[in-house]
């Protein structure tokens, strides 16, 4: 049986310079910088991994920026699950370079939604 459990649902700041704006919530909100790419970064709570912020410019293969990015134990029972509730999908199924599973769809008020797995 497919594990369908969200892990994790991170919001997706539109920010014009990744590493000014991580570095502001770092210091005004006493976040962690646990991931910095040119494009996207991440920060957690200290005492906490499951409690995260991203800021992105624009993502780094899809023609489209999400506005929140939901961590799943199986992403392809979730894709299934979406295709299913007949979701657009905007970008497809796809393992990135960078150790993720993911896709996006758009819900019915217009967001697009970031639905990812880290491969092992």
């Amino acid at each position: 049986m497919p594990d369908e459990r969200v892990t994790r649902i991170v919001p997706n700041l539109q920010v014009a310079d990744v590493e000014e704006a991580t570095r502001f919530y770092a210091d005004t909100l006493g976040l962690d910088i646990a991931q910095r790419m040119v494009w996207i970064g991440t920060l957690v709570a200290p005492d906490s991994e499951h409690v995260q912020l991203s800021t992105i410019t624009a993502d780094a293969t899809a023609d489209v920026t999400p506005l929140v990015s939901v961590g799943v134990a199986d992403v392809d029972a979730a894709y299934e699950r979406v295709v299913r509730a007949g979701a657009p999908i905007v970008y497809d199924l796809t393992d990135e370079e960078w150790g993720v599973r993911r896709f996006f769809f758009r819900d019915p008020d217009g967001n697009v939604i970031n639905v990812v797995a880290h491969r092992d």
